[in-house]
């Protein structure tokens, strides 16, 4: 067996991957990030045949450390709580700063929100977080090939059967055919994208710029594995604590700011614009950048459809919206469970297979509309004032703290209570309509679209 493959639990569902035969599974998830783990994890509990092809080896670098309480819920259900617990630094609350409001500090302790069953969530090296999904997956049934890339996908080639072509880092090709394809390949996109449904978003544009410092400043005590978020004149700076003493840091920032990046390199450009965000400053006065600082452009898309005939698109693979409320990896981990649940149907109970795929298209689309919507307004002025002075009255400071651990596909009652805050921010916006015009006007500048990606 080769060192990137992991063996099938005790299945025969698969010939060897040297067969001039195609392999032949029931599904067949094509990524083995959180979204196509937990869902080979699910489909092979099920009793179904599923390969999981990724194009990397794990661990592997990859940003989107910090986790949500909504999250641990579904480690649980996996059977991964342990080990996940062990590498994560327990996080408490989500903290604000705002510069307009003399850069002082808002904090939302999970605790509060609605369900105080979930008070916290960790901070993750997503290097080792998605190793032990992916580990999962395999001692769960699922045959997982690791650089593995595909390369294509016939979606049509049978009636009965969707052929894939992949390649080994060795060169070596395998064929399969699945009766479903699950496209996790994050953002890849791998399907949205040769079939041209995969659209920047042009509500929301930006692009990210990060890194890991050592000797960082923390906050003392409990507090210190929170997330902080630093609004700037030019987007937002996350700083996530993690571990073993590394701080995860980047900036998101328009498009417009990335173009007066010139022929600075990528670390200049970061610390540079670190010096414009003073608390942040501060905070990295002694800290050292422990590797060169990556980017990533078109921050911001979403794809025409959920799924077709026989295929589905999972999490990033799907949508990706700005990270600001850390929703990513609970967004792609939903989406794997409401998938499981669908392809179950599909293969076992052919009659019902519209009606499962129609249910899966609502669950998709549930949470990238809820967090959107405050993403879109995070860096208006009203936004900013409601953020950095809650107030409970019809108990909307509670659900917004649910928003932000990820209480949103439950029966928690939070939706009137969001509908008030809303409400409150439209009123907000009108009562300061000159600021907020100016904020609108500036912001539809600062999203317009430049060609150039960010180079290192």
């Amino acid at each position: 067996m080769m060192e990137n493959t992991y063996p099938a639990a005790g299945g025969t569902a698969f010939e060897a991957a040297s067969s001039s035969s195609p392999l032949q599974c029931d599904v067949l998830v094509i990524g083995g990030g959180p979204a196509g783990s937990t869902a080979a994890t699910l489909l092979a509990r099920q009793g179904h045949s599923v390969l999981l092809l990724d194009k990397d080896r794990h661990p592997r670098f990859h940003i989107g450390e910090s986790l949500l309480p909504a999250n641990l819920p579904l480690f649980e259900q996996l059977g991964v709580a342990d080990e996940i617990r062990a590498i994560g630094i327990t996080k408490h609350a989500a903290e604000f700063v705002s510069p307009a409001h003399g850069n002082r500090k808002q904090a939302f302790e999970f605790a509060q929100a609605w369900d105080k069953t979930m008070p916290f969530a960790y901070q993750v090296r997503r290097s080792e977080f998605d190793r032990i999904l992916l580990d999962n997956a395999a001692r769960s049934g699922a045959q997982v090939f690791q650089q593995c890339k595909v390369e294509s996908v016939d979606l049509e080639a049978t009636p009965e059967w969707a052929e894939a072509r992949a390649r080994h880092a060795d060169g070596r090709e395998i064929t399969c055919r699945a009766r479903f394809v699950v496209d996790a390949s994050g953002r890849d996109t791998f399907l949205a994208s040769r079939m041209k449904i995969k659209h920047k978003n042009p509500r929301h544009n930006s692009v990210a710029v990060f890194a890991h410092f050592a000797n960082a400043r923390r906050n003392p005590g409990a507090a210190e594995g929170n997330i902080t978020i630093y609004w700037f004149d030019h987007g937002w700076f996350w700083f996530i604590p993690l571990q073993d003493g590394a701080t995860s840091v980047g900036m998101v920032t328009w498009p417009y700011f990335m173009r007066t990046r010139g022929e600075r390199s990528l670390r200049q450009f970061l610390l540079d614009g670190i010096a414009q965000c003073p608390p942040l400053a501060e905070r990295l006065q002694d800290a050292q950048i422990v590797h060169e600082p990556e980017a990533t452009g078109n921050f911001s898309y979403l794809s025409e459809r959920t799924h077709g005939r026989n295929y589905v698109l999972l999490g990033d693979a799907f949508a990706f919206i700005d990270p600001v409320f850390s929703s990513g990896v609970l967004l792609a981990m939903q989406s794997a469970f409401a998938a499981a649940r669908a392809i179950d149907v599909w293969l076992k109970q052919p009659a019902q297979r519209a009606q499962a795929l129609a249910q899966l298209d609502r669950d998709m689309r549930h949470g990238p509309r809820e967090f959107s919507w405050f993403i879109y307004r995070m860096t208006t002025p009203a936004m900013r004032d409601l953020f950095m002075g809650p107030r409970n009255t019809f108990r909307v400071k509670e659900a917004i703290i649910s928003l932000l651990a990820g209480d949103i596909y439950g029966q928690t009652p939070i939706w009137r209570s969001l509908r008030v805050f809303k409400a409150i921010y439209y009123l907000t916006s009108l009562a300061q309509l000159p600021t907020s015009l100016r904020s609108w006007r500036w912001r539809k500048q600062a999203i317009r679209t430049v060609d150039e990606a960010p180079q290192g």
